[in-house]
């Protein structure tokens, strides 16, 4: 068994409340392994997480120039790659997203999960650890021709310093616009991402979208891309209103359902 853990990134309150969440729901399938939150915050109140028993580690965003930091603005991104399928939240910061690559400095852990504070985990996960790097899910929430772009909310990765150096090379060079910030980046450094199971990362959209594919029984996490379940002006909260039920369940500690079918077969 690798030394291994599940790794998160909180660097709001909004995905404080969100890895709570997280944590609550990991605790339910999986005790053996820890949720290491990483915060690029001292200002926001974290003790419930560690009463959860997560561990806590604080990171500084990258150190990269003043022209990507300026590339990389939440008005910028969103002006020049433009959000259409759905609304991203007010707190929402591009630059936050490249605070992902910090896991690869966690050398204390062979291999680690990554999952993004806006997702919850309801089956048994522990199988990931069992991927090499780097394996992600596709970005499949509208059609099955997303299924080639892969979504960072759920990864592998395989701690290593050397290789967190190489991305900050990599990354920050005169003129790149990463549409996706840290999405788009890995793709393009691992170019051959081994594929996981979407249902190991089933974006919420699918369940209206893609209804076939909601198959329950066999999903493991759900990730609430886009609009995040416990925003009081939600879009999307009547089509999503199942999955905003199943994401305070798990907030509450409470039991998850048992059936959850989509909106085509109940």
């Amino acid at each position: 068994m690798v030394n291994a853990a599940y790794v998160t990134l909180v660097t709001n309150d909004d995905y404080a409340l969100g890895a709570l969440a997280l944590a609550r729901s990991l605790k339910r399938v999986d005790s053996d392994h820890a949720l290491v939150v990483m915060t690029t915050r001292t200002d926001i109140t974290l003790d419930p997480l560690v009463a959860e028993g997560c561990e806590v580690v604080t990171v500084e965003r990258l150190p990269c120039s003043n022209e990507f930091n300026e590339r990389h603005t939440r008005e910028r991104q969103h002006s020049s790659a433009p959000f259409t399928k759905g609304n991203k939240p007010t707190f929402h910061d591009p630059l936050d997203n490249f605070c992902k690559l910090r896991l690869w400095e966690l050398e204390q852990f062979e291999r680690v999960v990554f999952i993004d504070a806006d997702a919850i985990v309801v089956r048994d996960i522990r199988k990931l650890f069992g991927y090499p790097e780097f394996a992600a899910a596709p970005n499949l929430y509208e059609t099955l021709a997303d299924m080639h772009r892969l979504n960072s909310g759920v990864f592998v990765a395989e701690p290593s310093k050397r290789t967190f150096a190489d991305m900050l090379m990599r990354l920050d060079q005169p003129d790149v616009f990463w549409r996706r910030t840290d999405q788009t980046f890995l793709e393009s450094y691992f170019p051959d991402w081994h594929g996981l199971p979407y249902t190991y990362n089933a974006l919420q959209y699918i369940y209206f979208n893609l209804p076939p594919l909601w198959h329950w029984p066999a999903i493991h996490v759900v990730h609430y891309q886009y609009e995040k379940p416990w925003e009081d002006d939600h879009p999307k909260r009547d089509q999503l209103k199942p999955l905003i039920d199943l994401w305070y369940a798990a907030l509450e500690g409470r039991d998850l359902p048992e059936e959850l079918p989509s909106q085509a077969n109940s």
